[in-house]
């Protein structure tokens, strides 16, 4: 996302990957405002029926967000330009040093700052869970020297080949899901340390973490492609992209909709029904591994999660207006996303806070069954707002502003 902000030399602006970060960042703060909506309790809770509804509508509606800036990322950035050295320096400036920024942000107002600072030796502040994406996003960064020279060569027919076998990791998932069964699962870090939630596969076991696909798996299938986009795909006719654009959102759509909700309707004690009509007893919770279980059809890297991701792509590249609101809002909005990116949280949970508090929670709030939906758009719509405003200006402050926006 970050260093999408800014063109590689000689190339000139793509206005719709500009309109597309603008969606895309709108779309973290929906994704963000939904979650207090199944998280919570001692990690996972759903107060209602209608709240397990509105949570799958408006997470799913948003989760192809990260894949979007990764996507942006690579279109703009990859196969790199210019020397590995000056590629490492300029991402430095515009990534490391403002994310080093806001996670001592987050380390001060957040938490204990004594325990949090500790942790940061090892991992990100896991009360900013959110910067989880920048750990991802430095790490196809130091890929993208590796690959250009392979990049720039590649013909159409070699990239469909590595697309499709990327894209097919996409339904391991899935296929972990179906063969564990009811039996014990479990997953096997890099360590090789057996913890709940997972299933080996073709060649994983407790001493091994790298099976098959291992490296072919994740966010590199969207930095793929963007390549496949920027280099093979021209500009088609808004037929064309409607025919294909619309039913890959909509089966997307369909298989993260219903398969969240077929999982909490499950752990609600019915059969598993779409609709929840079997019986189901709400409110439902757990540890945060049950809401794990009920996120294994947003996940980022899967199937249903890519077909949104390339639909959502496909229509953005319709939207090429360059006007007075392109110029004075979308570009520097655009620009300053990654700050808006790391800075959101602080924002979005207070406004969280505030309308849950003046509005109630579940049907038992103020607005009956539209209660939830209504705090979920405010939340996500005045954060935008405020952190938008914010970042713009201070990314303006002379000699400054990169540092702490980017």
């Amino acid at each position: 996302m970050a260093d999408s902000l800014s063109l590689a030399a000689g190339r000139s602006r793509e206005v719709w990957v500009d309109w597309m970060r603008v969606v895309a960042c709108f779309l973290v703060m929906v994704v963000h405002s939904t979650e207090p909506f199944y998280l919570g309790g001692e990690g996972s809770l759903i107060l209602t029926r209608a709240d397990a509804f509105w949570a799958s509508l408006f997470d799913t509606f948003a989760r192809a967000c990260v894949p979007l800036f990764v996507v942006a990322s690579s279109y703009l950035q990859f196969p790199i330009h210019y020397s590995t050295g000056e590629f490492f320096r300029r991402r430095a400036v515009r990534i490391l040093i403002p994310f080093l920024f806001w996670t001592v942000v987050y380390a001060l107002v957040w938490g204990e700052p004594v325990a949090n600072f500790k942790d940061l030796l090892l991992n990100f502040n896991y009360a900013a869970g959110h910067l989880w994406f920048v750990y991802m996003l430095i790490g196809l960064y130091l890929l993208m020297p590796l690959l250009s020279p392979w990049a720039e060569k590649v013909s159409r027919r070699e990239l469909l080949f590595f697309l499709a076998l990327c894209f097919a990791t996409y339904f391991i998932p899935f296929i972990r899901e179906k063969a564990a069964g009811d039996g014990a699962v479990f997953i096997y870090g890099p360590g090789g340390i057996p913890m709940p939630a997972d299933y080996p596969l073709w060649g994983e076991a407790s001493w091994n973490a790298y099976g098959l696909f291992y490296y072919f798996s994740g966010f590199i299938g969207y930095l793929l492609l963007g390549l496949y986009l920027r280099r093979f795909v021209g500009q088609m006719s808004t037929g064309r992209t409607l025919a294909i654009a619309l039913p890959c959102w909509i089966g997307g759509f369909a298989v993260c909709f219903f398969g969240f909700l077929r999982r909490v309707f499950a752990t609600a004690g019915g059969c598993g029904g779409f609709l929840g009509s079997d019986g189901s007893v709400f409110p439902i919770g757990g540890d945060i591994s049950v809401a794990a279980g009920w996120e294994t059809p947003w996940l980022f890297c899967t199937v249903g999660t890519l077909l949104m991701t390339i639909g959502w792509i496909l229509l953005m590249r319709l939207w090429r207006a360059e006007g007075g609101f392109y110029r004075k809002v979308v570009l520097p909005v655009s620009k300053a996303g990654y700050g808006m990116y790391l800075c959101h949280m602080l924002a979005l949970g207070s406004f969280a806070a505030l309308f849950r508090s003046r509005l109630g929670v579940g049907t038992d709030g103020v607005l009956g069954v539209m209660t939830t939906p209504v705090e979920i758009i405010l939340t996500a719509v005045c954060s935008y707002i405020v952190v938008a405003l914010f970042s713009v200006l201070v990314q303006r402050i002379p000699k400054i502003g990169k540092f702490i926006i980017g």
